[in-house]
């Protein structure tokens, strides 16, 4: 799965600090969500969606299709 928290969060002009302000979390929270070593929950996920105006899968992108049967 690839994100683009980074990407969201730098186009606002937005520290990791100011973003982890922003949604309730320490900055560590959002270090790690953006490189990749800690998926966010589901309520945390909405929240970045809202903060954004985006859907959450255009923050996270997830390749994966179900197999056929």
């Amino acid at each position: 799965m690839e994100n683009r928290v980074k990407h969201f969060r730098e186009t606002a002009g937005w520290s990791q600090g100011e973003l982890a302000r922003r949604l309730g979390v320490s900055r560590q929270t959002i270090n790690a969500v953006e490189t990749d070593k800690y998926d966010p929950s589901l309520p945390l996920a909405l929240r970045m969606a809202k903060l954004f105006a985006v859907g959450v899968p255009q923050i996270f992108i997830d390749d994966w299709t179900p197999e056929a049967e």
